[in-house]
């Protein structure tokens, strides 16, 4: 499955324990871990500061709740054939930054740039 987060460790210090998402058999993993746990994707352009911002604020949201939430970490502009892959198995129109929400192989929400936060996860792990 994923990998250690090569996250730098500004994003890392909240205490979400992403895993890296680089490739499309990690993306079927995931998509297929969902079955049992509930999993978010974070889409993250590297160079855009909204996405920067979004993604500090979903790790700001996040607690002790979300300890079974399974967070991957996509960068997408190092894997763009991943990113691609979401949005045809998972049928969503392509966004920067995006958080999918996945349970049972499906995205149940799908959130983008301002109006990611960990509150829409917490909606969906209870």
């Amino acid at each position: 499955m994923g990998s250690a987060c090569s996250l730098p460790l500004w994003i890392q210090k909240y205490g979400m324990n992403w895993k890296d998402l680089t490739s499309i058999d990690e993306l079927n993993g995931a998509i297929a871990e969902s079955s049992d746990n509930l999993v978010i994707l974070f889409k993250h352009s590297t160079r855009c500061s909204i996405s920067r911002m979004a993604l500090k604020m979903l790790e700001i949201g996040w607690d002790e709740s979300l300890n079974g939430v399974s967070a991957y970490y996509l960068d997408l502009l190092n894997h763009r054939d991943v990113s691609n892959a979401i949005a045809e198995k998972l049928d969503v129109i392509h966004q920067s930054p995006q958080m999918l929400i996945l349970k049972n192989g499906t995205a149940v929400s799908v959130t983008n740039h301002s109006d990611i936060n960990a509150d829409e996860v917490k909606k969906h792990s209870a």
